[in-house]
């Protein structure tokens, strides 16, 4: 480059001569965030960086790597935008979400006529840094691996799981072996914290992390990524944060990084809660339907078996096939969509992969003439380009035919939801199927949840809970735990026979069944509160009027200090407070106790090991 493109003077950027060891420099809205950068002429290696907030170092030595063919690149331009405002989400944890970023756009022209053109998207945000690459050629593009660079302390700390279900384990970077999950939540000092990961995947190659000594956390495809003409890449994102709380806090940063929503009447996507059918059979499906419209839960799911062996080829998910394993007698599917809409209450059917591979195109045409809500897909599979464009594709199918979807198993969100906000929840978590502790929870809290939301399949009456903590934990997590589709109960059931002994998976009619009847599962506002990786956490989420707060606890018993500054000054409130207590002769444990509070108030609860407290707060009425 032969001339100084230049600095602007109220400006958030400074660009000048690359090529040399001139460093070029973009910063955050608020100047706290600054990225000091160099352009190169080689299109495997194009930029490298240095990370600064608060002028304190955090990454020490970034560089975007890719595997497309050794190239020379000339700079042709610089091109800096800035966007200031909030969107509207109806759908999330907050009905307004902030994007205000600066961005760099840097422009690359081959040096032969035959090669790639390159462009790259730097973007500070006050949350943190992201980057975007984009390559466009003649022909077909073959990117075979990105090896982007995250330098960082070899002894700083991470939360690590080699699979998106698998145990979140703490380790120093340089213990890494394996290749690890994204967001992957790092701590470099107890006031610094980052979480580093991938946001607008779509038709590409899933990213995840590996340790390299000498260079940091460095990023690796699932396989190589093809185009015909031009290859976007998902955005690369360093999240920044004071502490774990701070974290969870802005994990609407993700969604800023993806396409504003696609569907143009949203009317038709409905969040709530969900209570799976275990029977399948029609006489069961009433009951359940019944017990759902009693308890204000807004849908039914027939789980696997319903159309068959879900892991037989064979299986033709156009039909009611039970499978016998799994079920005995008859359901008349039809019927039973038709009792649940007198009810109020949706239907939500489980598909299995290997049948929404072959058959999706002709299900969902059908299923919307049966009167289907939504779909939950089984066993995706992710990771290559080839999968994951198959998945995005086939959720903006079901949006076309007004279809929610919960995508489980390994499948984890980069923000997506936004684009297609009929993607409602996934799984991609360790959830109660799995019998995570507390303490695992809490620290899910601040690494997989940074992600958004999660299907947990919280339970409540199954004796599992007694492994992972108590009940009010359990009632804490629905909370706590964000999904717009809440399945709740999830190895639970309404008792089929009355005159019969509770059995262990019966929901029994206790007293704190009104918490789960009034919880929203979408919310105005959300304040993480407080938050530590494994001990404890405390969120605060606002629908309406009205604020649910949940608040978990690791091994150590403790205190909990809860200041209600996030109360309207001035006026009075009902706080209907649930804790564990284990002489209260029920089955549950739970005491339920009310009092008056204003904003001034400090609620100060004890909490024992492994346990939790959920909190309903509702303007008091005037008598």
């Amino acid at each position: 480059m032969n001339k100084i493109i230049g600095c602007l003077l109220i400006s958030f950027f400074c660009f000048s001569e690359t090529g040399s060891s001139q460093m070029n420099t973009l910063k955050s809205p608020d100047g706290r965030i600054e990225i000091k950068f160099q352009a190169a002429d080689n299109l495997n290696e194009p930029l490298t960086y240095r990370l600064f907030r608060a002028n304190k170092p955090v990454i020490n030595s970034g560089k975007i790597k890719l595997e497309v063919g050794d190239q020379k690149l000339v700079f042709k331009k610089a091109e800096p935008s800035k966007k200031r405002g909030r969107w509207k989400n109806d759908f999330g944890e907050r009905k307004f979400i902030p994007q205000n970023f600066n961005q760099l756009k840097l422009s690359f022209q081959p040096v032969e006529a035959t090669g790639l053109r390159l462009t790259i998207l730097l973007r500070v945000y006050n949350e943190g840094f992201a980057y975007q690459y984009v390559l466009n050629g003649k022909s077909e593009i073959i990117l075979k691996n990105e090896a982007s660079q995250f330098g960082l302390p070899e002894n700083a700390t991470a939360w690590v799981s080699s699979t998106a279900q698998g145990i979140l384990k703490e380790k120093r970077l340089n213990d890494i072996s394996d290749v690890v999950e994204r967001p992957l939540t790092i701590r470099l000092n107890d006031s610094s914290y980052l979480a580093l990961g991938e946001a607008g995947l779509g038709d590409f190659a899933r990213m995840k992390f590996t340790f390299k000594k000498g260079s940091g956390m460095i990023t690796k495809l699932d396989g190589e990524t093809k185009a015909s003409k031009e290859l976007i890449s998902p955005w690369r994102y360093v999240l920044l944060a004071n502490s774990p709380a701070d974290l969870l806090q802005k994990n609407y940063f993700l969604l800023n990084l993806n396409s504003p929503n696609q569907i143009k009447n949203t009317k038709w996507i409905k969040p709530g809660k969900v209570l799976r059918e275990v029977t399948l059979n029609t006489t069961g499906a009433f009951r359940t339907i019944d017990f759902a419209a009693q308890h204000h839960i807004q849908y039914i799911l027939f789980d696997a078996g319903w159309y068959g062996r879900e892991d037989h080829d064979s299986s033709d998910a156009r039909r009611v096939s039970l499978d016998p394993l799994r079920a005995k007698g008859t359901l008349d599917l039809k019927e039973v969509i038709r009792y649940g809409n007198t009810k109020n209450v949706g239907v939500i059917l489980y598909v299995n992969r290997r049948a929404l591979e072959r058959q999706l195109d002709s299900l969902l045409p059908l299923y919307k003439s049966w009167g289907v809500k939504g779909l939950k897909f089984g066993f995706v599979q992710v990771g290559s380009q080839k999968w994951t464009s198959w998945l995005h594709e086939a959720i903006e199918k079901c949006a076309r035919y007004q279809m929610v979807v919960d995508v489980h198993d390994e499948y984890r969100p980069t923000g997506y939801s936004r684009t297609y906000p009929n993607l409602l929840t996934q799984e991609g978590i360790r959830g109660d199927e799995e019998s995570p502790t507390t303490e695992h929870s809490i620290t899910t809290l601040f690494t997989r949840m940074i992600a958004g939301a999660a299907d947990n399949t919280n339970c409540y009456f199954t004796s599992r809970v007694d492994k992972m903590g108590s009940h009010t934990a359990q009632m804490a997590k629905a909370v706590c735990i964000y999904s717009p589709l809440q399945f709740i109960y999830w190895y639970d059931h309404p008792q089929w026979n009355p005159l019969e002994k509770f059995k262990e998976a019966d929901i029994q009619e206790v007293p704190e069944l009104n918490w789960y009847d009034k919880l929203p599962t979408t919310w105005d506002e959300t304040k993480v509160l407080e938050g530590h990786m494994l001990d404890f956490a405390t969120i605060a989420r606002r629908k309406g009027a009205d604020w649910f707060v949940g608040s978990l606890n690791g091994t150590t018993p403790r205190k909990v200090k809860m200041p209600l500054l996030f109360l309207k000054k001035g006026k009075e409130y009902v706080a209907t407070i649930y804790t564990h207590d284990p002489d209260m002769k029920t089955a549950t444990h739970v005491q339920i106790k009310k009092m008056d509070v204003k904003s001034d108030t400090v609620l100060e609860l004890m909490v024992g090991s492994r346990d939790g407290i959920a909190v309903q707060i509702s303007p008091k009425e005037k008598e």
